[in-house]
């Protein structure tokens, strides 16, 4: 791994033709390519200051609005071209302690050039560098062969994320199908449904920019490259569909939980109405002899009180049997 030669520059090397490698400066970027010897450079910073920016426009002539573009962060994913050079930006995913942190990556790329910026969470290319240089052959097909390896870096880069999304809503199901209901297994089904329309909005718009890359972009992207980016876009296709069945199933799983939820509630009325019908039985019989009526033809008979009574529970008794048949109780 190289060392940065300041916070935010990572990198600045110039590739030669055969795919060979040596540091430079940012200052000595023109003087390299000045000269038509078919190298190409790549620089990498991480959060730079604008003033930085501004060297390298000044270096590489790049497009103010794409200097703009790059000075913040929160850029949608895009695709733009500025003359004989592209502005792409991108978003990244990483998964940090459980956790899954979402960055920006933005890169420039020309015939002779490419220059990638990073914002926030987003692992470092130095990995990336270290695997084209070992493939000299390739590396020597120019820069679009970098922005390659960025790219499906960041694509395979999403792939155990939504593994461990999967992971995760596998464990909520066991909460969903619980006897209690609990509105902790809600928030957490709504938090992972955010967390992967979140990457969904990263993945999706990376079908559009491989897709040009592939098709559109010919003068930057040779045809030995676009079989490389096809792949990048099946891989993109791949996470993209992976997180659209993510998100039915949440979706599903939400509407299942509440759907529990009121079936169980409707069985608690129904236990309640069915004890209520029960005890609406005696309480019935009772209020009939709390008028206090003079006439009534149970009090001329010794045997009145216990008829009633037996009465009383005959059909309390009849009620259980119905209710409990009915699963009402």
């Amino acid at each position: 791994m190289d060392a940065p030669a300041s916070p935010t520059i990572v990198n600045c090397v110039r590739y030669a033709s055969d795919g060979s490698r040596s540091d430079i400066s940012l200052d000595a970027i023109s003087d390299v390519l000045a000269k038509d010897d078919g190298s190409f450079v790549w620089v990498g910073l991480y959060e730079p200051a604008p003033a930085l920016l501004d060297k390298l426009q000044e270096e590489f002539g790049l497009h103010d609005l794409a200097i703009e573009d790059a000075q913040h962060a929160h850029q949608r994913p895009k695709i733009e071209a500025y003359g004989n050079s592209l502005f792409i930006a991108v978003h990244t995913a990483q998964a940090q302690g459980g956790k899954v942190s979402f960055g920006e990556t933005h890169l420039f790329i020309g015939p002779r050039f490419l220059v990638t910026v990073r914002h926030g969470s987003s692992l470092s290319y130095n990995g990336v560098r270290s695997r084209v240089e070992r493939e000299p052959e390739l590396l020597a097909l120019g820069p679009s062969y970098g922005l390659y390896a960025v790219l499906d870096f960041i694509v395979d880069n999403y792939l155990p994320i939504v593994d461990e999304f999967r992971d995760q809503l596998n464990a909520l199901e066991q909460d969903i199908f619980a006897e209690s209901f609990s509105r902790e297994t809600v928030r957490k089904l709504y938090d992972l449904k955010r967390r992967v329309t979140t990457l969904r909005l990263a993945v999706a718009p990376m079908q559009d920019i491989t897709g040009q890359l592939t098709r559109v972009h010919t003068q930057l992207v040779g045809e030995e490259m676009r079989l490389y980016f096809r792949d990048v876009y099946d891989h993109t296709l791949r996470v993209n569909d992976a997180t659209d069945t993510l998100r039915e199933m949440l979706t599903a799983a939400m509407s299942v939980n509440l759907a529990l939820v009121t079936v169980s509630q409707g069985e608690v009325v129904k236990r309640l109405a069915g004890w209520a019908a029960l005890l609406a039985a005696p309480t019935l019989v009772a209020s009939w002899y709390g008028m206090n009526f003079p006439h009534m033809p149970e009090f001329a008979t010794r045997l009145g009180y216990p008829l009633v009574v037996g009465a009383t529970v005959a059909v309390v008794a009849g009620l259980f049997i119905m209710l409990r048949r009915a699963k009402w109780i």
